[in-house]
């Protein structure tokens, strides 16, 4: 895909009018697929995934993808738009993302963003890109241990392969700068030389209504337990066993994100099945406390205490709060 044609997309609004759409986010296991269905339905939406992990087809029970018979329920946009050995960017996400907001809003629907990729949501959201890239200690440290190994020469030459730009500005033995540019270009799928490029983007011509839901953390990582069983045991290492042998193994970034990668380890006889599914939950606590935080940022958001509330309160405060944004910013214009 073509980054510029974020601007193909966003030339199409009235001049010096704002598309107001909303935006469902929280932490991973806090149940915002299951209300998007419904939310989706009372406002007249298509959802539009914001998950740096089911943009991938094939990779259905580790990214927790929504049933395709429920996409015919309610239209999605952004999942199963790539191969597993392919790359997506975050430039990528932006153009497609744009590209269905027109689409949506030309059949009279209203776009509602739906996911708990925070990277993806300030590329499209947010001018001050550059300030919330995304860290991750153990990729960091993986990288650390292959310059002790390799040497600080052969870890650059790792970034020349996806960042020629970035490794021409650093020096072979500036492994600091080194290992945060191949950190990046593992977190996002993006060269590091792009990533900063696009925090001088223009503006989506998007307002944006964050939605928020959390609830406390002790019952949410038991969510997130739970959750991670019902995995395993759904065909998780079956999709990872089908993944390596038709060639989407580790090599690529696609498989490196929690659980994958644990299981990966299983497959090649690293790990125990109990070890990797053990490593999946800790490093899925460990996402959930990183989204919290960066979400925490995110303005203008109204947020919601799943464990205080009924289902059919939890929805009816939200739609009303999604319909409060979408009248109001249309009564504006």
């Amino acid at each position: 895909m073509d980054f510029s044609r974020c601007r193909e997309a966003v030339d199409i609004f009235p001049v010096g009018t704002r598309r107001p759409v909303v935006a469902l986010i929280g932490p991973t296991a806090i149940g915002k697929t299951a209300l998007s269905l419904d939310l989706a339905e009372r406002l007249g939406a298509e959802v539009i995934s914001v998950d740096s992990r089911q943009v991938y087809r094939y990779m259905d029970v580790g990214t927790d993808k929504i049933a395709v018979s429920k996409r015919r329920r309610i239209p999605h946009h952004a999942v199963d738009v790539v191969d597993p050995d392919e790359v997506f960017t975050v430039a990528d996400f932006v153009s497609l993302a744009l590209q269905a907001v027109s689409r949506i809003g030309a059949r009279g629907r209203v776009p509602l963003f739906v996911g708990g990729t925070p990277f993806y949501y300030n590329a499209l959201f947010h001018a001050a890109l550059n300030a919330s890239l995304p860290h991750d200690p153990e990729v960091r440290r993986r990288y650390e241990e292959l310059a002790s190994l390799e040497g600080a020469g052969a870890l650059h030459g790792r970034l020349a392969e996806v960042d020629a730009a970035t490794a021409g500005r650093l020096h072979p033995n500036d492994v600091r700068r080194v290992v945060r540019a191949l950190e990046l270009w593992t977190l996002t799928g993006t060269p590091p030389s792009r990533l900063y490029d696009e925090g001088k983007k223009k503006d989506s011509g998007l307002d944006v209504l964050y939605i928020g839901l959390n609830r406390p953390r002790p019952e949410l990582f038991e969510r997130i337990a739970l959750r991670v069983r019902q995995q395993f045991a759904s065909g998780y290492p079956e999709e990872v066993t089908w993944l390596i042998e038709h060639g989407f193994d580790e090599r690529f970034p696609s498989m490196q994100g929690f659980g994958y990668r644990e299981l990966a380890a299983w497959y090649r006889g690293k790990l125990t099945l109990d070890a990797a599914l053990e490593g999946d939950i800790s490093r899925t606590r460990a996402f959930c406390r990183r989204q919290m935080t960066w979400f925490g940022k995110f303005r203008p958001a109204l947020w919601y205490d799943t464990s205080t509330l009924s289902a059919s309160d939890l929805e009816g405060r939200v739609v009303e709060a999604a319909l409060r944004h979408l009248e109001g910013a249309r009564g504006a214009e």
